[in-house]
């Protein structure tokens, strides 16, 4: 999604009317209960909320310059790997095994074979068409963020195919954009 991110992806930024505000920050509430103590704090009432809009239905949410989220079409929001860092306990987390970190690091989708190996965890409670943090066996950090294609219980018991979609990885053009100047 973002191997190639920059600058130039850019069509437009707007400042989003409080109505809209108020969407954004329910939305993120809801799907990330986790960050219900330090919302007021990542996204202030105050402070004003930029919405950026790149190719292929993009959408970031942008504050002082920095991008918190980004979802694709009306989809969930979802945190940049930059966030899911200071906050590592709000999103569900799958573990996949050594062999599969270099084909995250280079924007492959996550296959279940790497998620159902003997280094590989997968949370239980996570439905299909949901958003979860990829971690890497023995590293303490997540490297990627997924959007799930199939349930965790249909990921173990089917173990062929894509089980989640590679939205965004270390040093990947979002990553390395740390602030929108």
């Amino acid at each position: 999604m973002f191997k190639k991110f920059s600058l130039e992806e850019i069509s437009s930024q707007n400042q989003v009317k409080a109505s809209v505000q108020r969407r954004i920050r329910q939305g993120i509430q809801d799907e990330y209960p986790g960050l219900e103590t330090v919302l007021e704090d990542l996204l202030p009432k105050k402070s004003p909320l930029i919405v950026v809009k790149c190719p292929n239905h993009l959408t970031l949410v942008v504050v002082n310059n920095v991008p918190l989220f980004f979802c694709i079409r009306d989809g969930p929001y979802m945190p940049t790997l930059r966030l899911l860092h200071q906050y590592p306990d709000i999103m569900k987390r799958f573990q996949v095994d050594r062999g599969a970190i270099k084909f995250v690091f280079s924007g492959a989708n996550i296959m279940c074979p790497g998620l159902t190996s003997p280094g590989g965890v997968l949370d239980e409670e996570v439905d299909a068409e949901r958003p979860v943090a990829i971690y890497a066996e023995g590293k303490q950090h997540a490297l990627a963020i997924g959007f799930t294609k199939m349930s965790a219980n249909d990921i173990k018991s089917i173990n062929k195919g894509i089980g989640v979609d590679n939205m965004h990885y270390l040093n990947d053009g979002l990553w390395k954009m740390e602030r929108l100047d």
